[in-house]
């Protein structure tokens, strides 16, 4: 049973009642500035008016979301660009995700009196925290259980090229500047940072042991004699045994995952960040600004998992609010006019009849 919280009045008072770090989706389509003729589009005198606005709503946002969390919010084309930008001063933005409409107001223009191109599309920012991933890591701590275990199963080999490094009298910053010579890296150590250190050791390629033992004997000597074929079978069956061993970490993997932000899409869904959905045709009672059922599902089931926590700080039509619950997600809601907080409350609720139950608290 999903349940279902809507919130009445300025949403930067009513997300203040909503504990820190409590939100896994956050996905809300805040006013445009000055797109609506109605009173809650045009309550600020300049479009620096609005983007502080919207800071001061983003600070919010930072302080809901839980450290895997994403945030979708919608912006329109004249001031898209701004708003990503103050977003981004608190988030990470990963997307600007383009939603192409085949139809709008763009069809009625008379295009010959345009000084300008029309915009027949809206932008959705889509963000997470910053160090989203690197927080997953060290909660979980698998990633660092395999780069110890890693380092343990392949310390042979990295310590017979570590030695005969060592002995040929050079050091792993002089192999790679002779390796930016022939490559043209501009890196300060390259490959050969993994070829002779602990961090993210590999083995290097036959090619580049090839190159790695002429350079050592250029001036005579016999280093690294172990033929290539030699190292790659020893590799191979310490692969094997390092993948043996990784899989008693599988608790450890799952938890991994669970902390990590959801992101889950497939061929069958628009996978890319330009997005073609219908928008929603006219009925009694819409929203002006209501947003299409198969994108909100869509966004809802790419970035959270079922059971998560979604907040739309404009709820509007309860459109997120019945995405939510047709999903299995709880919804938190705020909206500034009683009138639509009654209206979403009861669209919620007949959508909740067909899909599942849903509980208002």
């Amino acid at each position: 049973m999903s349940t279902c919280k809507i919130l009445t009045g300025d949403c930067l008072e009513a997300m203040k009642t909503i504990p820190d770090s409590s939100i896994d989706l956050i996905l809300t389509d805040p006013p445009y500035y000055r797109v609506k003729g109605e009173a809650w589009d045009r309550q600020w005198d300049t479009p620096d008016l609005f983007i502080e606005w919207i800071g001061k709503v983003a600070a919010e946002w930072y302080r809901l979301l839980k450290p895997n969390g994403s945030l979708y919010c919608f912006a329109s084309p004249k001031m898209s660009a701004r708003v990503e930008v103050e977003i981004g001063r608190r988030f990470n933005v990963l997307n600007r995700i383009r939603w192409q409409k085949p139809e709008g107001w763009h069809h009625k223009a008379v295009k010959e009196e345009l000084r300008s191109y029309l915009s027949p599309w809206e932008e959705i920012i889509f963000a997470e925290h910053y160090g989203s991933d690197n927080i997953a890591k060290g909660e979980g701590g698998y990633v660092a259980k395999c780069d110890e275990l890693r380092g343990f199963v392949f310390e042979p080999l990295r310590e017979y090229l570590a030695s005969e490094r060592d002995r040929a009298g050079w050091t792993t910053r002089r192999v790679a500047e002779e390796y930016q010579k022939v490559t043209g890296s501009r890196t300060v150590t390259g490959m050969a940072g993994h070829w002779f250190e602990r961090v993210q050791w590999t083995l290097p390629t036959e090619k580049n042991y090839t190159f790695i033992r002429n350079l050592f004997n250029q001036n005579g000597g016999e280093y690294l004699r172990r033929e290539y074929e030699d190292l790659r079978r020893e590799y191979e069956d310490l692969r094997r045994e390092y993948e043996d061993l990784r899989r008693e970490y599988e608790d450890l993997r799952r938890e991994y995952e669970d902390l990590r932000r959801p992101f889950t899409v497939t061929d069958s869904v628009p996978y890319t960040d330009a997005w073609t959905f219908k928008t929603v045709g006219t009925y009694g009672g819409k929203h002006p600004c209501e947003k299409p059922q198969a994108m909100l599902r869509h966004i809802i089931r790419a970035s959270s998992r079922p059971g998560a926590t979604v907040l739309d700080s404009f709820v509007g039509g309860g459109s997120t609010g019945v995405a939510c619950v047709a999903e299995g997600r709880d919804f938190i809601g705020c909206e500034l006019s009683a009138e639509w907080a009654v209206s979403a409350t009861r669209k919620i609720r007949t959508s909740a009849g067909l899909f599942r139950k849903v509980e208002f608290i």
